[in-house]
């Protein structure tokens, strides 16, 4: 198989073992990002050689300015690899981001929603019941 026929291949699967919604952009060096989930719980980065996959992470650098800081997981040179081992190892470490990723979640003691880490006021209540609770915008 010839690398654009298995780099559209990529992309195809890629789109259907994240978890969903999937987003799609083109970043300004031209590789394709993927951010899985919702809240995203995966981030993967496809370029001509390479595939990045990393479990989503982020901070508020203040109050209204969420950035992302994706952890990486692990990078396959997609080129080098037989198809079956490539798809094996993909599907390893999109599973692997994603448990990594949701093993962080936790449950609010008020409202009982597993949620991710960045929307939780502290370890055991979300933003939602901390700002209801307390009467108060953190």
């Amino acid at each position: 198989m010839d690398a654009p026929e298995r780099y559209e291949q990529l992309i195809a699967f890629l789109g259907s073992q994240l978890p969903a919604p999937v987003e799609q952009e083109i970043d300004a060096d031209g590789a394709m990002r993927f951010v899985g989930g919702e809240p995203p719980e995966v981030i993967v980065v496809l370029t001509q050689s390479s595939v990045v996959v990393s479990e989503f992470r982020g901070v508020w650098e203040t109050p209204l300015k969420f950035t992302d800081r994706p952890r990486r997981i692990g990078l396959i040179k997609w080129r080098r690899l037989p198809e079956t081992a490539l798809w094996n190892a993909l599907g390893a470490l999109l599973k692997g981001a994603q448990q990594a990723r949701l093993a962080r979640f936790q449950v609010c003691q008020y409202c009982g929603q597993n949620t991710a880490p960045e929307w939780l006021h502290d370890d055991r209540v979300c933003q939602s019941c901390a700002d209801r609770h307390s009467g108060a915008v953190h």
